[in-house]
């Protein structure tokens, strides 16, 4: 599919977002992230995607968003009428997990305010429409008493047609073929003089693959399907380039993630010390046993207070989707730990990767500690295209209507 509408990614991270726009046939004018390795990683992908050396560097702006004149300089870089904008402010403090953890409950974090440099921007270039993802968690935030969430709408509202309902807004991953629970929520936007189109036909549009309810469709991808054709590794194990021997067959899922040469990058283990991996070996052999569990038959393998920690370590079971990938994979993998006990360890970037639905042949730049913050922040790339494919429905419908203005002006 070669669609000729264009995008700018704001807090594009490595790319998660962009990529579902990519395999739609998008063409991206700007990627704007802060960290520099993330903005490798952009641009090796650009680089896969065909786009020259002077387009790479003219479309990646490795810059803080909230810097004086980050407006000025993206109107330096963007000099054509922008389709789209996507993308979403970084989530932890908008998260239930980092407000728990936080002395203030992230009432003092910047972050918070982030939402407002994406709505500057959004307000100045006026694309025809928009996409905004974050954590659930921005529905109920209310750092020093202030609800940011009626923030966003209100603000939102000015200039475009939104809805805010819960049940219409708030996506799972999984219902569009990504092996994992992920509920996020999807804030779309039609301009206000788009009048004809109604943003909750939009939402209706994306598509769902799978379910766990819908007997029509087929049932959620599973951590097996999703990662058990991979080379087995043992802790310390593998390669940053290396080959699929497996005889399992590609369908399904995998069609949508191997590459054609069976070439996958990112896969190496971490290592592990004697004590963890036989903690890990004992958890995968009953799957959802938590630290309780092994307490009673191991007692010396607990070095964390089950009552506080009872979900320290997670095996994420082969046979149901995977659980929510978190940015603290980088941290250490015990939420991630492999279902196969045979390799007694966690995931490695691949394997997080293809759980977020990756593509084999995308390459995740700089340190593995890097490579884990980069997947464990994104968004799934099999989501963003349903997005994508249901967006590009819509654009069609814009492009036909002005071409039919043009026709009877210039018949006039």
């Amino acid at each position: 599919m070669n669609r000729s509408y264009n995008f700018i990614d704001l807090f594009a991270g490595c790319g998660g977002l962009s990529e579902g726009f990519y395999k739609q046939g998008y063409r991206a004018l700007l990627h704007l992230e802060l960290e520099d390795v993330f903005c490798k990683t952009l641009k090796t992908r650009m680089r896969h995607y065909g786009y020259s050396e002077e387009e790479v560097e003219r479309a990646v702006l490795c810059a803080d968003i909230t810097s004086e004149g980050i407006i000025d300089e993206i109107d330096k870089r963007v000099n054509e009428e922008v389709d789209l904008i996507i993308g979403g402010p970084p989530c932890q403090a908008f998260s239930s997990v980092g407000r728990a953890q936080s002395p203030d409950s992230m009432n003092s974090d910047p972050r918070n305010y982030l939402f407002e440099n994406y709505l500057q921007i959004l307000n100045h270039i006026k694309p025809k429409m928009f996409i905004f993802e974050n954590v659930k968690g921005i529905l109920s935030a209310h750092p020093k008493g202030v609800k940011i969430f009626n923030i966003i709408i209100r603000e939102m509202s000015k200039t475009y047609n939104i809805v805010s309902d819960p049940k219409i807004i708030l996506l799972n991953a999984a219902d569009y073929g990504v092996p994992q629970i992920r509920e996020r929520v999807i804030l779309i936007g039609v301009r206000k003089d788009i009048d004809y189109i109604d943003v909750k036909d939009v939402y209706a549009h994306i598509k769902k693959t799978n379910s766990d309810t819908d007997s029509t469709l087929p049932n959620y991808v599973t951590v097996g399907e999703a990662i058990l054709d991979l080379p087995k590794l043992n802790p310390g194990e593998g390669a940053e380039k290396q080959k699929i021997k497996s005889k399992k067959k590609v369908e399904g899922f995998l069609s949508k993630v191997r590459s054609s040469d069976n070439v996958v990058y990112n896969h190496v283990a971490r290592n592990h010390n004697d004590l963890d991996r036989e903690r890990y070996r004992i958890l995968s052999e009953h799957k959802n046993w938590q630290l309780k569990d092994l307490q009673e038959v191991r007692p010396d393998l607990i070095h964390h207070d089950p009552k506080h920690f009872g979900n320290r370590y997670t095996v994420q079971e082969s046979d149901k989707p995977g659980k929510t990938v978190v940015a603290h994979l980088y941290k250490d993998g015990n939420l991630f730990i492999h279902p196969d006990p045979k390799q007694a360890r966690t995931f490695t970037v691949r394997e997080a990767a293809r759980i977020q639905s990756f593509p084999d042949d995308f390459v995740f730049e700089g340190s593995r500690t890097d490579q884990y913050k980069q997947v464990g922040n994104a968004v799934p790339p099999l989501m963003a295209e349903a997005f994508a494919e249901a967006l590009g429905y819509y654009l069609d419908e814009i492009e036909n209507k002005e071409n039919k203005r043009k026709d009877i002006k210039n018949a006039l």
